[in-house]
């Protein structure tokens, strides 16, 4: 498996729905930002990527002072985006991948291939 996938396959296993929930009290936190949207799953694969090149480079720092922490805190919700976006479409290529396995075992060869052809679209986005 290639890297990035691996990746991927990884946050998407740790963050469960493709976001996640902060134990601190809202009134606690600071402002709250968009990030950059991921409409497409080539957006949401684009943006994970970058911002998670970018988030490493941030923390290969020694120390975090307040300016890095404030850039982490926005380019977070860019990540957010993106996995929320890459759960929603893998929750889609699980659908259209057991269309293919029901089709596959029915004798259904439209079903499987117009499933199959949408499910490696999806995938092939994901892992090239």
């Amino acid at each position: 498996m290639k890297p990035f996938a691996m990746t991927l396959l990884a946050a998407l296993l740790v963050t469960g729905t493709g976001t996640g929930t902060a134990a601190a009290d809202d009134n606690d936190r600071p402002d709250h930002f968009d990030g950059k949207p991921a409409e497409t799953l080539e957006a949401a694969v684009t943006n994970f990527s970058e911002g998670n090149q970018h988030l490493a480079e941030l923390l290969e720092a020694d120390t975090l002072g307040d300016e890095q922490l404030a850039e982490i805190h926005q380019l977070s919700y860019t990540l957010e985006n993106a996995l929320a976006k890459i759960d929603d479409e893998v929750e889609a290529m699980a659908e259209s991948l057991e269309e293919v396995h029901v089709g596959s075992e029915t004798g259904a060869p439209k079903q499987v291939a117009d499933s199959g052809q949408t499910y490696l679209e999806a995938a092939q986005t994901l892992v090239p």
